[in-house]
This record gives structure tokens, C-alpha cells and sequence, in this order.
């Protein structure tokens, strides 16, 4: 018998996740889709409209998204989730 494991969700109620995303990501010059293509090729399972929806704080993101952006963006989870200031 196989189990499926359901990749959790993390909610951007409070941390504002995609705001600091997307400052990060322009403070790199980087496009959406050059971050996009970023996470492809490490195996990140994402597409331009959801990083245009994790960026407004409308979708939800998955950890392995969330870990595939931290390593494309070099930066830290608590940059990331804005525990840092």
C-alpha cells in the first residue's frame, strides 16, 4: 500500500512572504520568469502566475517553494518571512 504525502501549505496571513519575495527578487534585477526558470531547474514545481499570486499574497506557498526560492534568492528564511528587522 503507497502513501501520498500532501506537501503542506504555509499561509502569508501575517509574515508577508510575497512582498518580501518580490522586494528581494527586484533587488536582484531579477524577472519573474528568470526566478521562475530558477526554481525549474532545481526542481521546483512552480509557474510564473503562481509566483505572481505567492508575490501578492494570494496563494499560499509551499515549503518546497518556499526553499527553492531561498536558495535561488541567496537569502535566508527569515529575510524571507521578515523576522529579521
Amino acid at each position: 500500500m503507497a502513501y501520498t504525502v500532501k506537501e503542506q501549505k504555509i499561509k502569508q496571513q501575517d509574515a508577508n512572504i510575497g512582498v518580501n519575495i518580490r522586494r528581494i527578487r527586484l533587488q536582484q534585477h531579477l524577472k519573474q520568469t528568470e526566478l521562475v526558470r530558477m526554481l525549474q531547474l532545481n526542481n521546483v514545481d512552480i509557474t510564473r502566475e503562481q509566483l505572481v499570486k505567492i508575490e501578492r499574497g494570494t496563494q499560499h506557498i509551499s515549503v518546497r517553494q518556499l526553499r527553492g526560492i531561498r536558495n535561488c534568492l541567496k537569502t535566508t528564511y527569515e529575510v524571507l518571512l521578515g523576522e529579521d528587522e
